[in-house]
């Protein structure tokens, strides 16, 4: 893997909440709210579909990402990457693989590349998915950077979610956040 991006880790602190606790369009929340894999929705509604790696690299559990899962403290393997449609990204996505939940068969989603982890743990035929929890992002400094950086407008609040994956015993925390130009915010026709 080449050397990480400039503004790695970009990361994403927010005030989690359950999707029952959030007012919006339905149909954002329908994207919200996604049971199978963000990554073959995406996929169905784009003509060209591919992953960009920002950065990855171990760290300890920060505070404000620990969960029942993934204590903060830690040693997780922080991943980041962009989801692109037709070259205009859609998402930022940024995973927690506990190193200890990275052994066995699992080893190898630390070296997976510009693949989708997504895709990976939805093929596998023992994943559990625990709730998912979602939370709005307004002139967060960190995704401001990134917004910059893409050239995309930092004019609307954005939305995202995460949740914990969970396979033989091992978990994994993904969060993804809906970037401006989004599908979901296109197809909900919520103006900037």
């Amino acid at each position: 893997m080449s050397a990480n991006h400039p503004l790695f880790p970009v990361t994403m602190d927010a005030k989690w909440l359950e999707p029952s606790d959030v007012e919006i369009d339905s149909t954002l929340m329908s994207w919200l709210v996604e049971p199978s894999s963000l990554t073959a929705r995406l996929k169905a509604n784009a003509g060209h579909f591919r992953v960009s790696v920002l950065g990855q690299r171990i760290e300890s559990c920060r505070e404000e990402e620990a969960s029942a899962d993934i204590k903060a403290g830690e040693q997780v393997l922080v991943r980041e990457v962009l989801l692109y449609c037709d070259d205009v990204p859609h998402v930022f996505a940024r995973s927690l693989l506990p190193l200890n939940s990275l052994t066995g068969e699992q080893q190898g989603l630390a070296n997976i590349g510009d693949q989708s982890l997504g895709q990976i743990l939805f093929n596998h035929p023992n994943l559990i998915r625990k709730n998912i929890e979602v939370a709005s992002f307004e002139q967060h400094a960190s995704l401001s950077v990134l917004l910059s950086s893409l050239s995309m407008p930092d004019e609307r609040k954005l939305w995202g979610r995460r949740s914990v994956f969970v396979i033989d015993n091992k978990p994994m925390m993904v969060a993804e956040v809906f970037l401006p130009e989004a599908l979901a915010y296109q197809q909900a026709k919520i103006s900037v």
